[in-house]
């Protein structure tokens, strides 16, 4: 995969720091430093509008300190995250802020590096799985533009058909699926990936890495925290959809006219 530049924004109210953050960013081609702020809320703003892939955020900051920041964004764009911080005492609540790695203040090169090399390392992740979610929809569309309309179950020695138009919703189950037919489930050896390729894109919806819902049988949604749905079915059962596929989701609210 030819990745482009890892895009960095650096937040801190110390020139000094920001000026160390900014030589350790500028050493790795990887990285390319798109923004640098001094107080919270600029911070909120940068990550809004250039929407980068890592943030290093320092946690004392003037108007809005880095956990504010931090829910200020995360139903918007939360990048890969390392918090900077001259008091360790933090350091526990920064994970609970789902930060990657945080680094002392003053800045030991070695730990920022690694700090740094962690991020890229979890950066160039998620590019690939998003270019393989590219890559999966497109021969989807490319090999089975109307997708498959039965799926053949095998239970108690009995072969049956199960019509996908049926199917309220799907969900991953180890090395198989688990079909859900009105009342009625039905497991299927196979991956959900595998069989997410082969159902129609305008009647399925991947809501979450172990369900896909069959959009015809969706009645209600109801906003959550962190950009979840809780997702009403007209058999009776609710899926939650994961926060990375927020953006799915809010695409079918939106009224076409």
């Amino acid at each position: 995969m030819n990745a482009g530049p890892i895009r960095v924004v650096t937040v801190d109210d110390e020139p000094l720091a920001r000026l160390g953050l900014r030589r350790a960013v500028e050493r790795d081609a990887d990285f390319t430093l798109v923004a640098e702020c001094a107080h919270g809320l600029e911070a909120v703003d940068t990550v809004r509008s250039l929407r980068p892939d890592l943030l290093v955020l320092d946690l004392q900051l003037p108007g809005l300190d880095g956990f504010g920041v931090v829910e200020a964004v995360a139903r918007d764009h939360m990048p890969a995250l390392i918090f900077a911080t001259a008091f360790d005492e933090h350091a526990l609540r920064a994970f609970d802020a789902h930060a990657l790695d945080y680094v002392l203040k003053p800045f030991d090169t070695d730990r920022l590096q690694r700090a740094l090399d962690r991020a890229k390392a979890l950066v160039r992740l998620r590019q690939l799985d998003r270019l393989g979610e590219s890559l999966r929809a497109a021969l989807a569309t490319a090999r089975r533009p109307g997708g498959i309309e039965r799926i053949v179950v095998k239970s108690g020695g009995r072969i049956s058909f199960s019509s996908v138009d049926e199917i309220a919703w799907i969900e991953a189950a180890d090395n198989y699926v688990q079909l859900h037919v009105g009342r009625e489930t039905h497991l299927v050896h196979g991956t959900l990936a595998k069989l997410e390729a082969s159902l129609d894109p305008e009647k399925f919806l991947r809501v979450h890495r172990s369900a896909i819902v069959n959009l015809a049988h969706v009645r209600t949604l109801e906003p959550m925290f962190h950009g979840e749905y809780r997702i009403a079915l007209d058999n009776g059962d609710e899926v939650t959809s994961g926060r990375t596929y927020r953006d799915r989701l809010e695409r079918l609210v939106t009224n076409a006219f």
